[in-house]
């Protein structure tokens, strides 16, 4: 696919990555549309493509005391503002056949979480919306079966179609990065590397996700020495009060200096 077809996604020339980026949910207009300023004040300065991330709900929850969501609708029509206000696009998760239609009115580029990205009626109801689809890789395939997922999506004749991988299930608790995937992947669709979400720790005992932030860059760095597409990275003012997901999320007064160097990693890897 060409990213140019991709409506407000600016410094497509500038040879850099492109970064998806934001809270885990939104959860409230203020906090979405403080965190957008933040990142798009970054990312004018490094000339990095982005596109806004925050899930309007969250269906995949160990506990049912967890929080999903401020309401689909409220949440969907701040994702709107966020676009219309920074003039960026926005991406967001969809769980159910009926929330593609719903989202696409609101949003740029439709995501299928992981888990169920071998839903075949999601993934066609999400490509036939004529969106951007972006697959996250199941924790539990192959990169090589992700051709599959993509073909999936394309035969509807849409072919504005992304890869994220977000790590591999290792034993019960921790997510991998295999990092062989990324040009295996890259073959099929451009392909993101979400990073914090693979640095994930499922299956906790209290049901509460548990995570490693301390190896963002780390992962974020071997990602962009391997050549991939786009980076994926939840950032939050204040991970410890998250409602979602915050244990593994990045402080938001961090970004800057770890996008900086990437952004030095991929000018390096360019001039090779």
């Amino acid at each position: 696919m060409n990213l140019k077809d991709i409506p407000k996604l600016k410094y497509l020339d500038s040879g850099n990555f492109f970064l998806l980026a934001g809270p885990c949910a939104v959860e409230g207009e203020t906090m979405a549309l403080q965190i957008a300023e933040k990142i798009c004040t970054i990312t004018e300065k490094l000339k990095i493509p982005y596109v806004f991330k925050g899930s309007f709900k969250k269906a995949n929850r160990s506990r049912i005391d967890s929080f999903t969501g401020i309401g689909d609708e409220k949440a969907l029509k701040i994702l709107r503002k966020v676009s219309e206000t920074f003039n960026i696009p926005t991406v967001t998760d969809i769980h159910e056949v009926s929330d593609a239609s719903k989202a696409a009115q609101y949003v740029d580029v439709l995501q299928i979480p992981a888990f169920l990205v071998r839903q075949t009626d999601l993934v066609v109801a999400a490509a036939n919306t004529g969106k951007v689809i972006n697959l996250k890789k199941g924790q539990f395939m192959s990169p090589e079966a992700m051709k599959h997922a993509v073909q999936k999506a394309k035969d509807t004749g849409n072919s504005n179609v992304w890869i994220t991988d977000r790590g591999t299930m290792f034993g019960y608790k921790d997510m991998i990065v295999d990092f062989r995937g990324i040009p295996t992947m890259r073959e099929f669709a451009p392909t993101v590397l979400d990073v914090t979400h693979s640095l994930q720790q499922p299956n906790h005992s209290s049901g509460v996700t548990g995570g490693r932030p301390d190896m963002i860059e780390t992962i974020a760095r071997a990602g962009v020495v391997n050549n991939v597409d786009g980076l994926f990275i939840e950032t939050h003012f204040d991970p410890s009060k998250a409602k979602s997901d915050g244990a593994n999320m990045l402080q938001l007064d961090h970004l800057e200096k770890l996008l900086t160097n990437l952004t030095a990693i991929r000018l390096t890897v360019n001039s090779l």
